[in-house]
């Protein structure tokens, strides 16, 4: 078994763990949700909804990850959430891309003709 094989191995074991412990255990959510800020500290920027949203979709994208070998769906996940966190750290920024703009702002300029 090569050196990636074994790291897979350990990594799955790792995965399916948890996972299983989330579906099945009665507060295991709620557990989850007291350590997430532990393990990710943007998390604190989410709303609640948002952070319940991103417990929920980091097991089951970890597990399916899992199941098809592939860690970058998991490390896409974890970018997108931040990137929302970030988003949500900056009133600014988050007005401008929650507000709601009324009116039709003229046609948008093809890509390939802006110099």
């Amino acid at each position: 078994m090569s050196r990636a094989e074994q790291d897979q191995t350990v990594v799955s074991a790792a995965t399916r763990m948890p996972a299983a412990l989330a579906r099945r255990e009665p507060g295991s959510m709620e557990l989850l949700l007291d350590i997430l800020p532990d393990a990710f500290p943007w998390v604190r920027f989410l709303p609640e909804a948002d952070l319940h949203a991103f417990a929920v979709e980091l097991v089951d994208t970890t597990r399916a990850a899992d199941s098809v070998g592939n860690s970058v769906l998991v490390a896409q996940l974890l970018i997108a959430w931040q990137h929302t966190a970030e988003v949500h750290s900056d009133p600014e920024l988050l007005a401008a891309l929650t507000s709601h703009r009324e009116g039709d702002y003229g046609p948008v300029p093809d890509p390939q003709d802006v110099a």
